[in-house]
């Protein structure tokens, strides 16, 4: 029997141990920690990768979607319209700015936010809508701007799960007016820490947003406006940029072991698995299938030494956080169907494809 952890790292720092190694002393001894070289490079480098003009380094996802919003004027008495489905702090970014919160259900295809629910949610006091490239698979960001066309609503692209992924040839992070991303350690491209960083076209909105993150300065000492302590450090940028040039040979990987479970697990039992809509490219941050046997089958995989995960068990609007909103079970059913029914399965650069066949053999023998 073999063990497969849920995810394991080490395959990929492995590859670029002696890489990282260097990084971390070159830092070490330059003695600048703190908005330098390796941070400027950074930015430049990661906003070539996204095809946009401008990137900003910030702390965390988070606080990248935060100041997003923050920069754009969008506070208390606005809406802004996000996905059910989602990881929580897409939300509390937005609970951040003190904007109400809009949520649309989830399209059971993809899983993905609805688009064909956005024009019965827009209002006049809508600012902002929020798509997430969900498990890394790109939202339909064509037509919800087609959708906002005209109607002075700002997209914000949520892509902390979608770095290399791309639609018709276009990556995501390029869509919005600004985007915002995480480099968390197991992201596709992660940090050895916390990380994040907004992505734009707009010159404007990227000074705003340089500003912010820096105590609202841009000289020292000199504050042009209140703002907030959110920079991505010199280390975590030199860990990046290595790691950034690795980044489409695994993101090759990933797709390659991809293509290979869903072919395995394709007519499998009761499973479903998100769709692959036409042109979009997936950088599959995660491997997702849904069935309502999930607990089991869970349990099943364990006994046979596949970890796993669920993402996401519980949905923004059924947290404890939210329950000032008044939502109730039911409130967005296909959200609340997929969260019950959705398991990962293991899929990270330098799995092996024997281990891959394992863990589609290990299904089907569940099914089976």
């Amino acid at each position: 029997m073999q063990s497969i952890p849920f995810l394991s790292l080490a395959p990929q720092h492995d590859r670029i141990r002696e890489e990282l190694e260097r990084a971390f002393k070159n830092v070490l001894d330059g003695g600048k920690l703190i908005l330098a070289s390796e941070v400027e490079a950074f930015e430049k480098e990661y906003a070539a990768f996204s095809s946009v003009q401008h990137c900003i380094a910030v702390a965390s996802g988070l606080d990248a979607l935060f100041i997003s919003l923050k920069v754009l004027g969008i506070g208390k008495g606005d809406e802004v319209i996000v996905p059910a489905l989602t990881c929580a702090p897409t939300w509390m970014a937005v609970s951040r700015t003190d904007a109400t919160l809009v949520p649309v259900d989830a399209d059971p295809g993809t899983f993905n936010m609805s688009v064909s629910q956005l024009n019965q949610l827009i209002t006049g006091k809508t600012k902002a809508i929020v798509p997430v490239n969900l498990y890394g698979r790109p939202a339909d960001l064509p037509a919800v701007l087609r959708i906002t066309d005209n109607k002075n609503i700002f997209i914000v692209e949520d892509n902390a799960q979608g770095h290399g992924a791309s639609i018709q040839g276009r990556p995501t992070g390029s869509f919005g007016i600004l985007n915002a991303t995480s480099f968390y350690p197991t992201k596709n491209l992660g940090a050895l820490g916390d990380g994040g960083a907004i992505t734009t076209n707009d010159s404007r909105y990227a000074e705003k947003a340089r500003r912010y993150r820096n105590y609202g300065t841009t000289r020292r000492f000199q504050h042009d406006e209140i703002g907030i302590n959110s920079r991505l450090d010199e280390l975590q940028a030199a860990f990046l940029r290595i790691k950034l040039k690795h980044l489409e040979a695994w993101n090759d990987e990933r797709r390659m072991y991809a293509a290979l479970l869903r072919d395995m697990l394709e007519g499998v039992g009761d499973l479903t698995m998100p769709e692959n809509a036409i042109g979009m490219n997936p950088a599959h941050h995660l491997f997702v299938i849904c069935t309502a046997k999930r607990n089991a089958l869970k349990e099943f995989l364990t006994t046979q030494g596949v970890g796993t995960d669920v993402h996401y068990p519980v949905p923004p609007h059924l947290q404890g956080a939210y329950r000032f909103m008044g939502f109730a079970k039911g409130s967005f059913p296909v959200t609340e169907k997929i969260c019950d029914t959705i398991l990962s399965l293991p899929l990270w650069p330098g799995m092996g494809e024997e281990s891959v066949r394992y863990v589609g053999q290990r299904v089907k023998k569940f099914f089976e």
